[in-house]
């Protein structure tokens, strides 16, 4: 299950006063049905299933519907579709990338009030849901970005693991010095589709060196982005990464978690699995250019819309529940995400999580310097021209200051077009 396979349970705490309480949506007919789009297999559906199955037992006047039968991958064009036909589910689960897009629609209902009611969310996940000053969805998912050694290569070439504070330089060099072409073994790894699995990645280090995903009507990386850009040609000129060509990462997880690379720079979802392949490992947070800590985390969202009074009442029910601590630290721990607020973070069922997953309470202590991507509709338009950009480097095909030269031209098109 990779990171677009996870959702936030919940349940304990109450999101505010203004949600109603248990059996109050209950319609004269009968329970209200609240239909729920959530793109969860495995795991994933699982806990959920679990999750849901409670709730019924604490709020018999609402039934909820896991229906919609389509991935979280494909979950956009489902959405988008479904408001145009005027056919749509009460909530979704809709990728914090997305939501901007999602929120033209007058059919999303504004939650502001929902969350500011809420356990006291990580400011990440505050931000991914807030879209032109208005809270237009609830927390869902809530992950960071960190680097993760097998400390076994490390030993092997004689390294120390890395620490807080090293540098990109650091980590070319050290990505260099674990590479074994005879052994089949790569320093790190970087997919190389061009999605925004190959994207988010990069926003760290413009971050890092002041620019900005976006700057008014045009990108905030122009020169950021061809230092960030030099980090990857490094890399791929020292053949000292390894490039993943199919979507989802799989074949670069497989490789790590056979022995084969050093470093890979992922989240918290790969430890189980990292661990399933007893792979001894350590977890360092992201190097930077400054020696200042950086990260990006990726939230996802619970969006919400408007099927009338009654429906949207319950289904704020539902959503208030899913986004308490009892029910979230349930989640985490079913299913390898971080916690959605400090409070979670604080429950003793999280910290015993913790004390048994070597590497956990780095990727929670990254959310303190973590930041996300830009709400902005054109986002997709941004993302496809970096990710273009980051291949053409990763395969040879062009410079950093040419790469990025065609990247500023498309993307910078799509930000003129008004949304």
């Amino acid at each position: 299950m990779d990171r677009r396979g996870f959702l936030r349970g919940v349940g304990g705490l109450t999101l505010g006063a203004a949600v109603a309480g248990c059996g109050t949506a209950q319609s004269a007919g009968g329970p209200v049905t609240v239909e729920v789009w959530h793109g969860q297999t495995d795991t994933g559906k699982k806990v959920l299933d679990e999750l849901v199955a409670g709730f019924h037992r604490t709020h018999p006047g609402i039934r909820i519907d896991l229906g919609g039968g389509v991935l979280a991958d494909a979950m956009l064009q489902k959405v988008t579709a479904a408001l145009a036909s005027g056919s749509y589910p009460d909530i979704a689960y809709v990728f914090g990338s997305d939501l901007a897009n999602v929120a033209r629609s007058p059919q999303v209902v504004d939650v502001t009030d929902l969350v500011d009611a809420g356990p006291g969310f990580w400011g990440p996940a505050r931000e991914a849901v807030t879209v032109n000053g208005r809270v237009r969805a609830v927390p869902a998912l809530l992950d960071s970005l960190a680097v993760v050694c097998n400390k076994a290569l490390f030993e092997k070439a004689g390294l120390p693991l890395p620490e807080a504070g090293w540098r990109w330089s650091d980590f070319v060099a050290t990505a260099g010095k674990l590479t074994d072409p005879g052994g089949g073994v790569f320093g790190t790894a970087w997919p190389a589709t061009g999605d925004e699995d190959t994207v988010w990645r990069i926003w760290p280090m413009i971050w890092d060196l002041g620019g900005d995903v976006v700057a008014g009507r045009g990108i905030g990386f122009a020169d950021q982005g061809v230092r960030a850009l030099e980090v990857v040609r490094d890399l791929a000129a020292a053949k000292s990464v390894y490039l993943d060509p199919k979507t989802g990462s799989e074949q670069m997880y497989q490789a790590f978690e056979s022995g084969n690379i050093g470093m890979v720079v992922t989240g918290p979802w790969q430890l189980p699995d990292i661990t399933d392949a007893g792979i001894d490992y350590a977890v360092v947070p992201l190097p930077s250019f400054s020696g200042r800590p950086v990260t990006i985390s990726g939230p996802d969202t619970w969006t919400l819309f408007d099927n009338g009074e009654e429906r949207v009442r319950a289904a704020r029910t539902f959503l208030s529940w899913l986004a308490a601590p009892a029910q979230d630290v349930r989640w985490d721990i079913g299913a390898g995400s971080l916690p959605l607020s400090p409070q979670t973070k604080n429950l003793p069922a999280w910290q015993e999580k913790t004390a048994e997953t070597p590497g956990l309470p780095a990727f929670v202590d990254a959310l303190e310097h973590a930041r996300v991507r830009p709400m902005h509709p054109a986002y997709p338009q941004v993302s496809a021209a970096i990710g273009t950009a980051i291949v053409a480097v990763l395969l040879g095909r062009a410079t950093p200051a040419d790469a990025l030269r065609d990247c500023a031209a498309a993307a910078n098109a799509a930000l003129i077009i008004p949304r």
